[in-house]
């Protein structure tokens, strides 16, 4: 397991390794400050995004690139928008969907897996079948962050499907770090799903 790991970095220069490296620590720590609402989800998001667009740039992984892409611009208005208040007191509390946000989710999906789809194909890119699984992930993940910038939990149950589907894709692809991450992600979201909860549930018996 480890040799199948380490194989795809054997020719890898120094500096790509260094950059996935610095990818893999950013989003960890981004997706550890989300869990516990801290605002610096977004610098440490944005440091990772911005590298994996041209990460996955250069090693010709379009639809992963443009989630990254849309990732960096949701980290800006997530920023934005958690930071409106100017006090942790007044900060955007969490919240469940409503029925018209649900709408939007699902519609972003649809409309993120169409976009992806005509991008390859604008550039005449061979589709295979790990890029079909990329799309859906893709969809999932757009939905996942729009919600997580307005802090809704199902943020974290989308976050926990899009990373279960793509550990196994980019060890399919040789990104080893990426995969390792991609798995800590997903109990670190697990973690922040139940974390979220238990501040709604308390809210409740408080109201």
């Amino acid at each position: 397991m480890i040799d199948f790991f380490l194989d795809s970095y054997k020719n890898a220069p120094v500096w790509h390794i260094a950059l996935e490296f610095l990818v893999f620590v950013c989003g960890i720590l981004s997706v550890w400050f989300a869990k516990k609402e801290n605002i610096w989800v977004y610098p440490t998001g944005l440091v990772a995004t911005l590298i994996s667009v041209y990460l996955l740039y250069i090693a010709g992984y379009i639809g992963d690139m443009i989630i990254n892409g849309y990732f960096s611009i949701m980290s800006i208005y997530g920023w934005y928008v958690w930071a409106k208040g100017g006090t942790v007191e007044e900060n955007l509390p969490i919240t469940r969907t409503n029925y018209n946000e649900k709408i939007i989710g699902i519609l972003l999906f649809i409309v993120t897996v169409c976009v992806v789809f005509g991008i390859y194909k604008y550039f005449d890119y061979e589709i295979k079948q790990d890029n079909y699984v990329d799309m859906i992930s893709s969809g999932i993940f757009f939905a996942g962050m729009w919600y997580m910038a307005r802090k809704k939990i199902e943020n974290w149950t989308l976050w926990i499907i899009g990373d279960i589907i793509v550990v196994p894709l980019y060890a399919y692809r040789g990104l080893g770090m990426l995969s390792l991450q991609y798995l800590i992600f997903t109990i670190l979201a697990i973690s922040a799903y139940l974390e979220w909860r238990k501040i709604l549930d308390s809210k409740k018996q408080l109201s």
